[in-house]
């Protein structure tokens, strides 16, 4: 808008004959109040001044009555803001005088004021209505983090690890994720937790049986001030058991540890298990027969020594279980690239519900096992699984009541 004022008044600008500025009158300005022309001659004398501008007589841009070239510059006059377009009035090469137009920033600042304020009101209602909105969905997300560890203090408080944090179905967000987890942690901690204790009740079970007898035969020789045979008998037997049972929670502990090492060798499993086989005879007596069926050569890569162990522990489990007359029977086949031994025996066999446990330390069955001498399944059977899955091996159990009990093993046989 500037511009068109400044090209209409120059049209209309004219010279004398001495080349100075003659202005013959300003051309209708299609502008409001506050617009304000000057027209400066080269000697620092206003010529020509809009209506509107009343006696003003100061420049609307000083700076502007030195330029070469149009310039626009905002400048304060008398506190007024103006937009100040200054022209260089040229005749041929010659500068003869100046033109300023300028027009009030007055709406424009004032404009501007208002929409900064708005914008700066929007601004305070949008920071206060997303930290309302992040207050609330934080609330929201963190609600779950609250459960926890309120589940958390009240699991120190009562040491109940029964407790779980609750979890909507569906939840499968980051919290989500964290609440089953913590939950599955809970659960295995109670799982080891419990089976600790079950597991202290039952070595106590165990030790208490045997010290329990040889404290009574001790203190029945006291009173008759005489060693009795049957009672050194007795008192050899249950120091014989509490020995084997350190023993297989020694060899336990080191295995669960780490520092239970296998001498791992070449062994020839058909002669192994014929030497179990002649041991065992000796130890069934007239009580039980053993029978040695088919056998195949078949060597494998282990610890002999442990091997032996299962094996012996397995086949004395066999003989003792069979009553009088019973029937035990060893095999050995080689199927593939795997080596199978079958130890089976015509025993009471074990109840179905207790099938799945016999592996677990002192297990203790409820039917026939338990009116044995020993009772329950001790140590021995989780101290074979140990051994044979430590090989790489698998063992396998099948059993009926009434029908006997049958062990499986699998090794990896040596090409």
């Amino acid at each position: 808008m500037l511009a068109s004022v400044a090209r209409d008044i120059t049209s209309v600008t004219k010279v004398n004959s001495l080349g100075e500025l003659s202005v013959v009158s300003l051309p209708p300005l299609d502008m409001t109040s506050n617009a304000y022309v000057q027209v400066w001659g080269v000697n620092g004398k206003i010529v020509a001044t809009s209506p509107s501008i009343g006696t003003l007589i100061k420049p609307l841009d000083p700076s502007g009555l030195e330029t070469r070239s149009p310039i626009y510059k905002d400048s304060y006059l008398d506190r007024a803001h103006l937009r100040a377009l200054s022209v260089p009035l040229v005749l041929g090469e010659r500068v003869i005088g100046t033109l300023q137009v300028g027009a009030s920033l007055a709406v424009v600042d004032a404009t501007q004021e208002n929409l900064i304020s708005v914008m700066a009101i929007i601004a305070v209602i949008g920071v206060l209505t997303a930290g309302i909105g992040s207050w609330v969905l934080l609330g929201r997300a963190l609600s779950p983090l609250e459960d926890i560890a309120e589940t958390v203090d009240q699991i120190n408080r009562a040491d109940d690890l029964s407790r779980r944090i609750p979890h909507q179905e569906g939840n499968e967000d980051e919290i989500g994720e964290l609440v089953i987890s913590f939950n599955q942690t809970l659960e295995r901690l109670e799982s080891l937790f419990t089976s600790q204790q079950r597991f202290l009740a039952d070595v106590s079970h165990e030790l208490r049986t045997p010290l329990t007898v040889i404290k009574g035969n001790v203190d029945l020789m006291r009173r008759i001030k005489e060693a009795d045979e049957e009672s050194l008998n007795s008192i050899d037997q249950e120091a014989g058991r509490l020995t084997r049972l350190v023993g297989g929670l020694l060899m336990l502990a080191q295995a669960e540890s780490g520092k239970l090492a296998l001498n791992m060798k070449s062994v020839e499993l058909d002669l192994l298990l014929t030497e179990v086989f002649t041991e065992m005879c000796v130890l069934a007596g007239n009580k039980v027969k053993v029978h040695l069926n088919d056998i195949d050569e078949v060597i494998v890569n282990g610890d002999r020594d442990r091997l032996k162990q299962v094996l012996l522990n397995l086949v004395s489990n066999a003989i003792q279980y069979t009553p009088q007359g019973g029937d035990v029977f060893l095999s050995m086949s080689k199927i593939g690239d795997q080596a199978r031994v079958i130890i089976r025996d015509t025993g009471p066999g074990i109840p179905a519900e207790d099938l799945p446990h016999i592996f677990d330390r002192f297990y203790r069955a409820e039917k026939s096992r338990t009116r044995s001498a020993v009772g329950g399944f001790g140590l021995g059977l989780s101290i074979v699984q140990w051994i044979v899955e430590h090989h790489g091996g698998q063992i396998k159990v099948e059993s009926k009541e009434g029908k006997g009990t049958t062990f499986v093993i699998w090794l990896a046989a040596i090409k």
